[in-house]
């Protein structure tokens, strides 16, 4: 081998050694950095921009890519815990002619945190219209998208505010009545009675209870290193106090069947998603929305558990553009007639 090629191997060898080394390092001492990397590198990527936006002395956070067009914005609310990076996976195989608007629901990431709000499902809805009011949104009527919690939230906004909303994706939403618990609820219900709050489920604590989170709301088991789980954690553990003060309230009496109660008010076209092996929130609540809003359609996706968009990303995009299509095609049908 040609002495010039070896010498350039060594340098090139030394050159990427430093970067090599650090990302190791950060992986095995700072897993929760290099997490808040990732992130901001596919918002980057996918061309998503974060913006904040503020009501009085309350501030919002969120992502947005495009422009209001001749087709309805697109607002997604995520579900507890999470935060407006949780779309990306989806918003990968989403049209770029879209507008899109992922905010951070009240209390998470960079939106406002205070003690004096109210954390209940009216109060979310209130403070979503809030945003909704301060980036124009409903200058015209756009599309709303939730899951879990956000589907709850969601639900109730379109039936408070139906001439703000052009059409409705309810992806797994909380909120519902059922006649039998399932064996995640009937637990729930367990601790709530023994006053074990810390213990709750869906706030992990450790590197076992996140990799115990995740086996319960996905169907598709991932393989997460030990480094990665311990980054969540980290990631989360700072906010766990509110995120027990929040999920309190609503699982509370005022809250629990926020949607259920005003699931027959919602008018718009609504898709429901859901994955037939949900752990968290039964699948027959699919019916239950169908049976009580007028215009909707069921989609069930097998082997897929409660992490709907981060399970079926690619499929759960083209339900909700097969969707918009559909409902956007028929509005102008209805025009022309």
């Amino acid at each position: 081998m040609d002495l010039d090629v070896v010498n350039m191997f060594v340098i090139a060898g030394g050159t990427l050694a430093l970067p090599i080394l650090a990302f190791v390092a950060s992986f095995l001492l700072w897993p929760s950095a290099l997490i808040r990397i990732y992130y901001w590198y596919w918002r980057r990527t996918l061309g998503m921009q974060v913006r904040y936006v503020r009501h009085e002395d309350y501030q919002f956070c969120y992502s947005f890519r495009g422009r209001p067009g001749h087709k309805p914005s697109i607002l997604m609310l995520h579900g507890f815990s999470a935060h407006k990076d949780m779309w990306l996976s989806m918003v990968k195989f989403l049209p770029k002619n879209l507008h899109l608007v992922c905010v951070d629901m009240p209390g998470h990431e960079g939106t406002t945190r205070s003690s004096l709000d109210d954390l209940s499902i009216d109060g979310q809805v209130k403070r979503i219209h809030q945003f909704v009011e301060c980036l124009k949104l409903n200058k015209k009527p756009f599309h709303l998208v939730g899951t879990s919690m956000g589907g709850h939230v969601a639900g109730v906004y379109a039936a408070h505010y139906p001439s703000d909303v052009c059409s409705l994706s309810l992806v797994c939403p909380a909120g519902l009545q059922y006649s039998t618990d399932n064996k995640f609820v009937q637990r729930l219900k367990e601790l709530q009675e023994s006053a074990a709050v810390e213990k709750i489920p869906l706030i992990p604590t450790t590197p076992k209870e996140m990799s115990e989170m995740l086996q319960l709301c996905s169907y598709v088991r991932f393989k997460v290193p030990q480094q990665i789980l311990q980054g969540l954690v980290d990631v989360r553990i700072p906010h766990n106090t509110f995120y027990r003060k929040l999920f309190l309230e609503i699982v509370s009496e005022k809250s629990r069947y926020s949607l259920h109660q005003n699931m027959d008010k919602i008018k718009v076209p609504t898709q429901i998603i859901w994955g037939k092996q949900d752990q968290v929130l039964d699948v027959s609540g699919a019916d239950m929305l169908a049976k009580s809003i007028a215009n909707s359609q069921v989609e069930l996706l097998e082997n897929c558990g409660h992490s709907v968009v981060m399970e079926r990303p690619r499929k759960t995009a083209k339900l909700l553009v097969d969707f918009l299509a559909s409902v956007h095609s028929t509005e102008n049908s209805k025009k022309l007639d």
